[in-house]
């Protein structure tokens, strides 16, 4: 985990950016949640009427870019999206000089997909509007692990107290960084499993109380959630473990998922790889929330949109 850099939030970036959960207290994290509550896509009021929202995505992305457009149109913005392919960024454009062409053509705040950890943070410490993270590098994706939260409370009472259970390549995730921090934040007892390769040992230092099991089995027995994350193949490349091995000791079976609790969820972020981090049978069983999870995205960055843009009451 040595190799991913860990900015720090500066005291000069534009208020109601969301640039990380690791240095946003629980406070304000609970004031999205409550507010994300409020949020209702089918009958949002237009209070973004007039404003201009820059979707800034250098990676591919489904979910989260069209969660992000959806959420803004709900509440009366415009949206503008740019790609990295097609655009002056293949030219060889600095993200900052993006960055400046955006802010000049109007837009009021813009939500950044980036490669590389702290992107946006270095946006945010050089324009005077919000950034939001969209997902920097093997960094963050606090709004990720905003809906998350979001979901799981509409299942649980709290977050306090309950067995969380993260399986699969936990080195890459910025979904996992994210739900680390916000859940050992409110509380939660979270378990790590997966192989050496893809979670070290120095994966324990993100926050405290974490706790690694190397077996699946141990991982889940007893779990109120089991977040389940997405193995890239191409990862696998090169490592001591192979797929077959994988999928053998890591994958999520219904045997496996038994182990946890009766009311258990079965979380993934997405995009899911049926056959390879779970079976078929386990991304549609009924403690299954993954769809849910997608649907829970346009409230929650409703939310994260209307507070960066002073329109949270």
């Amino acid at each position: 985990m040595q190799a991913v850099a860990q900015p720090v939030v500066k005291q000069n970036v534009t208020r109601g950016s969301v640039l990380g959960i690791e240095n946003m207290p629980m406070a304000e994290i609970n004031k999205l949640l409550q507010l994300a509550r409020q949020m209702n896509p089918l009958r949002a009021k237009p209070v973004l009427r007039g404003k201009r929202v820059l979707l800034l995505f250098y990676e591919a992305s489904t979910r989260t870019r069209a969660s992000f457009e959806i959420a803004a149109k709900s509440l009366g913005a415009m949206t503008t999206l740019v790609l990295s392919s097609g655009s002056s960024i293949e030219k060889g454009e600095s993200l900052l000089d993006t960055a400046y062409t955006l802010r000049a053509v109007g837009a009021d705040v813009i939500v950044v997909r980036h490669p590389n950890a702290g992107a946006p943070l270095l946006m945010a410490n050089h324009l005077d509007i919000p950034v939001i993270n969209a997902g920097d590098g093997m960094h963050e994706h606090p709004t990720q692990a905003l809906l998350d939260a979001y979901t799981i409370l509409r299942h649980k009472k709290k977050l306090e107290g309950l067995q969380v259970t993260i399986v699969g390549d936990i080195y890459h995730s910025r979904v996992a960084r994210s739900a680390i921090h916000l859940l050992t934040k409110a509380g939660a007892k979270v378990t790590l499993c997966g192989p050496l390769e893809l979670l070290p040992e120095i994966t324990t230092t993100l926050a405290r109380g974490l706790r690694i099991a190397r077996s699946c089995e141990d991982a889940v027995r007893g779990s109120d959630v089991i977040m389940v994350l997405r193995v890239q193949r191409e990862r696998l490349a090169g490592l001591k473990v192979s797929l077959p091995d994988y999928i053998s000791r890591y994958q999520m079976t219904m045997p496996r998922l038994r182990l946890a609790k009766n009311d258990a969820l079965l979380m993934h972020p997405g995009p899911i790889i049926r056959g390879l981090e779970l079976t078929w049978e386990v991304a549609d069983c009924p403690q299954s929330v993954i769809v849910e999870e997608v649907k829970n995205g346009v409230p929650v960055r409703m939310a994260v949109l209307a507070r960066a843009l002073g329109k949270a009451s």
